[in-house]
């Protein structure tokens, strides 16, 4: 009788091929969940702009404008600075840091507005965008799996 330890080749083959299986899983789903992570920054500062959009409202009887993308249509995957200088600014709306979205606010009427956010945090030229208005929460305007 033979006192048998350790693990035999086939054995370990097994394991390796599971671990493989695992891998080629998992490493998807671990990309598109840091992508939705990215994406995420975009509806939040919608939200806010249209908080600030409402309070300077409230404030002087008017909605500021701004009609195109703010730091710039061209967003992709590098975060791009926040420059001052916009409408933004009039508002008391600015983000902390850089960002991976382009902002803009359009007044739709005396009553309501719009603002839109978009952003390509995977690089493939697909904008993700996002819409509120004054009295529509913020919600996605295209496909979830669109980053």
């Amino acid at each position: 009788m033979f006192n048998r330890k350790g693990f035999t080749l086939v054995e370990l083959m097994i394991v390796v091929a599971i671990i493989g299986i695992l891998a080629a899983i998992a490493i998807p789903n671990f990309v598109a969940m840091q992508y939705r992570a990215k994406r995420a920054e975009v509806p939040a500062n919608v939200d806010g702009i249209k908080t600030a959009e409402i309070a300077y409202d409230a404030a002087f009887d008017q909605y500021i404008e701004q009609s195109g993308f703010h730091p710039s249509a061209s967003v992709g995957k590098a975060q791009a600075t926040w420059t001052a200088g916009s409408a933004f600014d009039t508002i008391g709306w600015a983000p902390d840091g850089k960002v991976r979205g382009a902002y803009k606010l359009v007044s739709l009427s005396s009553t309501d507005f719009r603002v839109t956010g978009i952003s390509d945090v995977d690089g493939n030229s697909d904008m993700s965008s996002y819409t509120a208005q004054k009295s529509v929460n913020t919600v996605p305007t295209t496909n979830n799996n669109v980053y």
